[in-house]
């Protein structure tokens, strides 16, 4: 069980680190489409938000203890910090193209140990966390085709 915690721990790091990274181009993109990219990204990471309490619940549902420190959540996280501004916003959708792939990578390995251990609510959610970062995916990908 303390495999599927560690990779939760890593779960809950990562996607604070996305939605912290998704707000922040949220407040700089800029461009003649600010209006959509803004709204995207504001919906963005509301939904990557709205998912950080209940990956912390599920960890403590394993009788674990959360994260919850910026410095244990960058020693925890893969998601790589970018300080680049001014930045074009087709450079902020192709980094968060990147990190999301990354993501959604990533969930496959908790999903497939949340069964082993017979954690089935745990493996739904994941399911539903990989069903969101998909459509996130197409959406970014969609833009960046607009993009070109």
């Amino acid at each position: 069980m303390e495999a599927l915690v560690n990779l939760m721990n890593k779960l809950l790091a990562d996607t604070f680190a996305v939605y912290l990274k998704s707000h922040y181009y949220h407040w700089n993109v800029e461009g003649k489409d600010f209006p959509q990219y803004h709204e995207f990204l504001n919906e963005l990471y509301e939904e990557l938000y709205g998912s950080v309490d209940d990956i912390a619940e599920h960890i403590r549902q394993l009788d674990a203890y959360a994260p919850g420190t910026l410095a244990r959540f960058k020693e925890l996280t893969s998601v790589q910090e970018n300080t680049s501004m001014p930045m074009p916003a087709r450079d902020m959708f192709e980094d968060l193209y990147t990190e999301l792939n990354s993501y959604y990578i990533n969930l496959l390995p908790v999903y497939k140990m949340a069964e082993l251990f017979s954690e089935h609510g745990l493996s739904n959610f994941i399911q539903d966390r990989m069903v969101a970062i998909k459509k996130h995916l197409w959406m970014i990908k969609s833009i960046l085709k607009g993009a070109e």
